[in-house]
């Protein structure tokens, strides 16, 4: 049996998406295949969010930064979740059309001052820890 797929979007796929698609693989084991992407991927993840990963046992320094249109046409998802306002607006409506579709906006790590970005992304991958520990709760 297929394992249902879920696909965490934002901008840049640089910070938010990415912790998201970790942590879920952490909590969740091999229950589904998890995907992340950007709107307009940066091509590169942020070394906090590398960083903030590492202090949960999460090593993702071998991830890189992927767009939505990689996707487009060769998956569907069972799960869809916007995890910022401009991804929310600018998604291609095929990915919010296709299965659940759901939005958690957190705060963009990358605009924090450089000497607030660890803080700031600690702060955001502990909330995003706490929606998907709820999510998985509910599946």
């Amino acid at each position: 049996m297929d394992k249902p797929r879920v696909l965490f979007v934002c901008t840049g796929n640089s910070a938010r998406s990415q912790m998201a698609e970790a942590l879920l693989r952490l909590h969740a084991g091999d229950r589904f295949e998890v995907h992340s992407a950007g709107t307009e991927p940066k091509g590169f993840i942020l070394p906090e969010v590398v960083e903030a990963l590492k202090e949960c046992g999460v090593d993702i320094s071998a991830q890189s930064s992927k767009s939505v249109r990689d996707y487009l046409g060769k998956m569907h998802f069972a799960h869809v979740i916007t995890v910022c306002a401009d991804a929310e607006e600018n998604c291609p409506a095929v990915f919010l059309n296709m299965g659940r579709h759901e939005h958690w906006p957190f705060d963009d790590p990358a605009r924090a001052t450089e000497e607030q970005r660890l803080y700031v992304t600690r702060k955001v991958r502990d909330q995003i820890e706490q929606r998907i520990l709820q999510w998985l709760a509910a599946q």
